[in-house]
C-alpha cells in the first residue's frame, strides 16, 4: 500500500497548497524566480496534488488545455518513492479522457530518464529555460 495519494483538484480549491509545493522546489531549492515559476495560466490547468496519508502535499503538477504537463515537483523527502509517477500517470490519464491524442512537455535535463521510463520520447535538443539544462519530451496517449 501506497503512503500518499494522487487526485485531480481544482487551483480554486487547492491553489495554496500546489503553490506551496511549486515554491519550495521551483523557488526555494532551485532558484527559479518566482515571475517565471507563476506564469498567471493555472486557473486554465488541471492539476494533480499528492498528500501522504495525513493530508499534508507532498507534490503538484500541471496539465494545460494544449497537452502540456508541467511544473511537477515533488518535495525532496518524496522523490523516489513513486509520487512522480503517480502524478504523471494521473495527467497523462486525464490528457486521454480529454481527447487529447498526446501530451508534451520540457523536461529538466536531470529528469530525462525519468520520463522516459513512463514512455516519452526527446524531442529536440537541450536548452537553457529558467537557467536550467531542459529537453522537449512527447508521448503519445
Amino acid at each position: 500500500m501506497a503512503d500518499y495519494f494522487v487526485m485531480i483538484v481544482p487551483w480554486s480549491d487547492s491553489g495554496v497548497m500546489l503553490s506551496d509545493v511549486r515554491t519550495r522546489v521551483f523557488v526555494d531549492e532551485q532558484s527559479v524566480p518566482v515571475a517565471i515559476e507563476r506564469d498567471g495560466r493555472d486557473a486554465e490547468c488541471v492539476h494533480v496534488l499528492a498528500r501522504d496519508l495525513d493530508g499534508h502535499p507532498v507534490g503538484a503538477g500541471r496539465l494545460m488545455p494544449d497537452g502540456r504537463i508541467g511544473r511537477m515537483a515533488v518535495l525532496a523527502d518524496w522523490r523516489g518513492s513513486g509520487v512522480g509517477g503517480g502524478m504523471l500517470a494521473a495527467l497523462v490519464t486525464e490528457a486521454k479522457r480529454r481527447g487529447l491524442a498526446e501530451v508534451y512537455l520540457h523536461s529538466q535535463s536531470h529528469a530525462k530518464a525519468f520520463y522516459e521510463r513512463h514512455g516519452f520520447v526527446v524531442d529536440g535538443a537541450e536548452y537553457l529555460e529558467a537557467g536550467i539544462p531542459h529537453v522537449g519530451m512527447r508521448k503519445r496517449v
